[in-house]
């Protein structure tokens, strides 16, 4: 398949992220590796979206504080970003909105038509590529195309208030400024998937943990990409739930052939080695997330 034949994802992950940890960014990185073998898709960036203050877990410590460990944690990333909008609403959003609202938010900001080639949406496109300027997709000698098309993206993604489309489909626009005068459109799809870890699908299972309707679009109209942990049975775990055996074929689950240690860390043990003073703290967050919370004083007397 050729890059422009392949389905172009972006991946959202929700949580607490209290405190992120290398498992969570491990996430990121072995779900773009495995989405790239499989050699449908193309992974051109990744969003971590910290949950609002009022979600009311215990020992959940400020926005402020997450959103700050959170940049710290992606600091020499190009492709994974922290985004604010799920913190900076009034009260706790579902995941099911979330989604919602990146999706509504990235047909605002990847070119030029919201809907497709030949029925444009009457919705202004802000960040509409204008005579002299950059186009928003190019192939370059120094960037990939993925980088440079997510770099725009990111540059507008602050800037723009949401409105919901009317078109539950979309795809945007591949301009090519390298054909001289002639400029030729492709029309490429683009998804936003869930990246979970196992224990957010298993959570799917348990009796009104969550809302069905919400299930339906989450798995049925966006899909997830899960990356399982302790040695989860991802097979067994979605036998469970009607939801996730309807759209069986939108849940990916990221093979890998050895247990990486990554895969067992988590924010709790992290917490806990804080409180602790257990050296292996180092091997649970990075160093710039343990030089701030050690600043703030963050988890050192918590319990949990």
């Amino acid at each position: 398949m050729t890059e422009t034949t392949k389905t172009h994802v972006i991946l959202l992950s929700c949580g607490s992220f209290n405190p992120i940890t290398k498992g969570h960014i491990h996430m990121f990185e072995k779900a773009r590796e495995y989405l790239h073998k499989t050699g449908r898709f193309i992974v051109i960036g990744g969003i971590i979206s910290p949950v609002h203050d009022s979600y009311g877990k215990p020992g959940l410590v400020s926005s402020r504080h997450r959103l700050t460990m959170c940049q710290l944690a992606v600091q020499s990333s190009d492709w994974i970003r922290v985004d604010p909008w799920e913190c900076y609403q009034d009260t706790w959003q579902t995941t099911c909105s979330v989604l919602e609202h990146h999706r509504d938010l990235m047909k605002r900001v990847t070119g030029c038509i919201l809907s497709n080639v030949n029925t444009p949406s009457t919705t202004p496109v802000i960040g509409q590529p204008q005579n002299g300027t950059s186009p928003i997709y190019q192939n370059t000698a120094n960037k990939s195309v993925a980088i440079k098309l997510w770099g725009k993206m990111s540059e507008s993604l602050g800037k723009i208030c949401c409105v919901r489309p009317h078109m539950e489909r979309f795809t945007f626009v591949d301009e090519n400024a390298n054909l001289g005068t002639a400029v030729r459109y492709e029309e490429i799809e683009l998804r936003i998937l869930l990246l979970c870890g196992s224990d957010l699908l298993e959570s799917f299972c348990i009796p009104g943990l969550w809302n069905e309707s919400d299930m339906e679009v989450i798995v049925g109209d966006f899909g997830i990409v899960v990356v399982p942990r302790d040695g989860a049975d991802t097979e067994r775990i979605m036998n469970h739930s009607s939801v996730l055996r309807k759209h069986k074929d939108n849940i990916i689950v990221v093979k890998d052939e050895i247990d990486h240690p990554m895969s067992v860390v988590s924010s709790t043990k992290s917490r806990l080695a804080l409180q602790h003073g257990d050296g292996h703290v180092v091997d649970y967050l990075s160093q710039p997330v343990i030089d701030y919370i050690l600043q703030s004083q963050l988890y050192i007397n918590a319990s949990g």
